[in-house]
């Protein structure tokens, strides 16, 4: 049987993007058929056609795609947790924009019972990035100060809610035209890093969580007091933080299901709302990925996918 995927043979810009035919694949012990509803778009899936996929060890053809919300079609052997028809889920190391993918069921979970397939899509691999990054990189506790770069994107509006639903105090570093929606998501101060050295009003950090790399990065070393940890998931950290006398870390994002069954109760509970900018069609992943690359999504772009 086939199923529609999209993907790439080469590398370059959005014109090695596809849509084609394969044979759909078919779970092995440990794994699920999953049927996709949604997909969500990340950065990742750009800079991998861009190149990007090479440097992390992947093989021609790719499979774009790594955030996946959908059905049990089919269970593998040894996969007791989940039955078909049930709404999970989670992160995929490729193929989550394809109407089917296999997933090892450890790394999937069920989906908030208040949210459509098109908002849980915009949870599991900006959720998870922002969660590991914040509570088992940083350890942030209530009553800290946090700010976060870039806070406005899916990675960052996620993560204010994070920090706030812990108790913490959150300083929000976005353009000015996204004032009102980051406040609104519950952060305590504004810098809008367009018009401001963000560097000259944010002092005593205990954390920042970097989202945007480049200059902004290197001013947002200078925010943090002494011993203050900057923990960033674009950026790769070299000596400068020293001379600070901060840490510096880059967080790498694992699939994990304890993470997502965490976000999920918060969810449910109304302490967190994923934001979704645009939603469009599977065919149209290359203006989706357009739209990503040219950096100003408020919360997520989700592919949705046929039937």
């Amino acid at each position: 049987m086939e199923m529609k995927t999209v993907l790439i043979r080469e590398y370059g810009s959005n014109d090695v993007v596809e849509v084609t035919d394969v044979l759909r694949p078919e779970p092995a012990a440990g794994e699920v058929l999953v049927k996709v509803h949604a997909a969500g778009v990340n950065p990742i899936d750009w800079k991998i056609r861009g190149g990007a996929g090479e440097r992390m060890g992947m093989t021609l053809p790719i499979r774009l795609g790594s955030e996946v919300v959908g059905t049990i079609e089919t269970c593998g052997a040894g996969v007791s947790q989940f039955q078909k028809g049930d709404a999970v889920f989670g992160m995929v190391p490729s193929g989550a924009f394809s109407q089917y993918a296999v997933i090892k069921a450890d790394h999937l979970v069920l989906t908030p019972k208040n949210l459509s397939f098109v908002e849980a899509a915009a949870i599991p691999l900006a959720g998870t990035t922002a969660w590991q990054a914040l509570f088992d990189e940083a350890k942030l506790s209530a009553g800290q100060r946090l700010l976060i770069t870039n806070s406005s994107g899916g990675v960052g509006s996620l993560a204010i809610q994070f920090a706030k639903a812990r108790g913490a105090q959150v300083t929000a570093v976005a353009s000015g035209r996204n004032e009102k929606f980051v406040r609104d998501l519950g952060a305590d101060h504004f810098i809008d890093y367009t018009r401001q050295d963000l560097e000259d009003i944010a002092t005593n950090m205990d954390v920042v969580l970097d989202t945007m790399g480049g200059e902004v990065y290197h001013r947002a070393l200078r925010t943090l007091k002494k011993g203050g940890k900057m923990i960033t998931v674009v950026a790769f950290p070299q000596d400068e933080a020293e001379r600070y006398g901060v840490s510096a870390k880059r967080s790498f994002t694992v699939p994990n299901a304890e993470s997502l069954s965490e976000i999920n109760r918060l969810v449910e509970a109304g302490k967190l709302t994923p934001y979704v900018d645009t939603v469009l069609p599977f065919a149209d992943v290359r203006d989706a990925l357009a739209i990503s690359e040219a950096g100003r999504t408020r919360g997520k772009i989700v592919l949705t996918v046929p039937e």
